[in-house]
């Protein structure tokens, strides 16, 4: 969660303030979509990433973490967070043009892919729409100096280490730009939004989901062994999360799982004056209604009692992709930027 959303965003964040005027139109995309990172970047790394910080001390990596992260990170591909590639590199997914938005899914009740497309899609669908007010052919985005000097910050300073990589998008044309717009709005609203609001809801009872293993499977013969013969849920207790650990973490998740009341969501804009464009402000509303649909769509689907990952044996309904929500702990909702 942390690498493949917050600390990959920040060289987007940071070069769209350094390159773009605030009057350039891909400044006013992409800006609401980056509301309080920086700040809970900078707040994470002082008390949850750090040496012996709050993930090291509940966390199975334990002091390995950030060593693991930077192993990851060499693997990172920005084309590859895009959600359809990303559902064929993790071989759920297969590229077929009969299928609606030209995927089929091998995993036909796989809910995270089937409601992520809808948003994927629809956001792609307002990006489209608001790129072609100011872009009208490939030319206009060549000559963009301020675009350019943007992408150019991002691959060679902030992703500096991956520079030279041969998958980065040139940024040349429409089919680029609006594919790196809305992969960028992707990773800050939906992607974040799906692993970081149900840590609570799935993983707030921790013998439920352990984070973090005290001691190796007792062996055959073992004292040990015998203890978890006839009292397996005090050998367990002995295995997973310390009393202190399980205090910390619960506390973590569920702080980190909250939304905040000033939240705004995808589809939202905190203020009516985001542009002075009545062109772009129409398109802006007609994406909202889009997003409102969508999530009438899923609260079908989670409704469909055939669908057995949505309404099975648990009866646990997939809401994490469901855009809009209220303050608090409620396990849904797309806030427009990684905030928390």
């Amino acid at each position: 969660c942390r690498l493949h959303t917050h600390a990959v965003q920040e060289p987007f964040v940071i070069a769209t303030h350094r390159q773009l005027s605030v009057l350039h139109p891909i400044h006013k995309l992409l800006v609401p979509h980056y509301k309080d990172t920086m700040f809970i970047n900078a707040f994470a790394r002082q008390v949850l990433v750090n040496s012996d910080g709050l993930l090291e001390q509940t966390h199975f990596q334990s002091k390995y973490a950030m060593e693991l992260s930077s192993y990851i990170y060499k693997e990172w591909n920005f084309l590859e967070q895009a959600l359809p590639a990303n559902l064929i590199k993790r071989g759920v997914a297969i590229e077929d043009a009969r299928s609606t938005h030209g995927l089929k899914l091998l995993i036909e009740d796989y809910p995270f892919a089937v409601d992520g497309l809808e948003i994927w899609s629809t956001i792609k669908t307002w990006v489209t729409n608001y790129c072609s007010l100011y872009y009208k052919d490939d030319s206009a985005i060549q000559n963009d100096v301020e675009l350019q000097s943007w992408w150019k910050e991002v691959r060679e300073k902030g992703h500096a280490d991956k520079k030279n990589e041969t998958w980065w998008p040139k940024l040349q044309n429409f089919n680029e730009l609006v594919e790196t717009c809305t992969t960028i709005i992707w990773i800050s609203s939906a992607l974040h939004a799906a692993v970081n609001f149900g840590q609570y809801p799935y993983g707030g009872f921790i013998p439920n989901r352990p984070t973090i293993s005290r001691r190796h499977m007792p062996e055959v013969g073992s004292v040990e062994y015998k203890e978890l013969e006839s009292k397996p849920e005090k050998a367990y207790l002995k295995i997973i999360n310390s009393m202190l650990q399980t205090l910390l973490g619960v506390s973590l998740i569920e702080i980190l799982s909250r939304h905040a009341s000033d939240e705004v969501y995808l589809g939202q804009r905190a203020s009516i004056e985001w542009t002075s464009d009545k062109a772009a402000v129409e398109l802006f509303e007609y994406f909202g209604k889009e997003v409102s649909e969508v999530e009438s769509r899923i609260i079908e689907r989670n409704k469909d009692v055939n669908l057995k990952n949505r309404s099975g044996p648990v009866n646990v309904p997939y809401t994490l992709l469901l855009p809009s929500s209220s303050e608090g702990l409620t396990g849904r909702g797309i806030p427009n930027s990684i905030s928390i």
